[in-house]
């Protein structure tokens, strides 16, 4: 599949999936959050896809925003549909998509960059990261889940003053708040991300695609996450990498998953 706004590799079990707009500091617009679906939905169905590593090209920025050209006349009714569409096609799909994502950070994370980051299973950056929610300096609010993540990530207080001071925090504050799991240098951020994935690629993919579910319901009203762990951890006992897993265990060697 080609793309005009995005790169896509894999390579080793993994999938890199580039946000490619540099004169724009990778900023999204309709088309882009269409490729990232296109691009995420088809690693996510690759067998020889494990792991999803979603970055920006060049060294300034992982996604510097959304391209704001793109809805500053908007309606009400059209600002719903955006978010709303926006929400479902890109944002609530990678969050629940049962391949690991990891944001590789490289640069500023501004807005929809980092509601794309947050939306990812978890994040690294690059120390020249910054990240922030901008969008009530332009008199709107976040609305691809930056309202709902940031403060399930770092928790309320911190939250509300990112959102409200429409500031932006730096990589060792993402840290400190646990935003990002890891910083490094910009040369040493891919090469994190792949020592990371290579770990997750040694365990089951279908515990892994399990295990995803579970944690993600706990964030989803009405709904019982512990209900859906025992029903994922059931699951797991009629699976070949159940089988090959304890096998392995039993006989002291290093298990060898099909991934059914």
């Amino acid at each position: 599949m080609t793309y005009e706004n995005i790169l896509s590799k894999t390579e080793n079990g993994i999938t890199y999936i580039t946000i490619n707009r540099p004169s724009k500091l990778n900023a999204l617009n309709k088309a882009t959050i269409q490729e990232l679906h296109d691009a995420f939905e088809a690693a996510d169905t690759d067998k020889d896809t494990k792991v999803i590593i979603v970055t920006g090209s060049g060294e300034k920025a992982f996604v510097a925003g959304a391209d704001i050209s793109e809805f500053a006349d908007f309606d009400v009714k059209q600002g719903e549909n955006l978010a709303a569409k926006g929400q479902e096609l890109l944002f609530n799909f990678v969050e629940n998509l049962g391949t690991p994502v990891i944001a590789a950070v490289n640069g500023f994370a501004l807005g929809g960059g980092l509601e794309l980051a947050m939306a990812c299973h978890f994040r690294v950056a690059s120390d020249n990261a910054r990240m922030g929610l901008p969008e009530v300096s332009l008199g709107v609010i976040p609305g691809y889940g930056g309202t709902q993540r940031l403060p399930q990530l770092i928790g309320k207080g911190r939250a509300m003053e990112m959102v409200m001071t429409a500031g932006m925090i730096d990589a060792q504050t993402a840290h400190n708040y646990g935003l990002v799991n890891h910083v490094t240098t910009q040369e040493e951020l891919i090469p994190l991300a792949e020592k990371i994935a290579g770990k997750i690629m040694r365990n089951s993919s279908v515990a892994i695609k399990g295990a995803i579910k579970a944690v993600n319901a706990n964030y989803q009203d009405g709904v019982n996450g512990f209900n859906v762990e025992i029903t994922e951890f059931g699951n797991c006992f009629g699976t070949a990498d159940f089988k090959e897993g304890t096998t392995a265990f039993l006989e002291k060697r290093q298990a060898d998953f099909p991934g059914e």
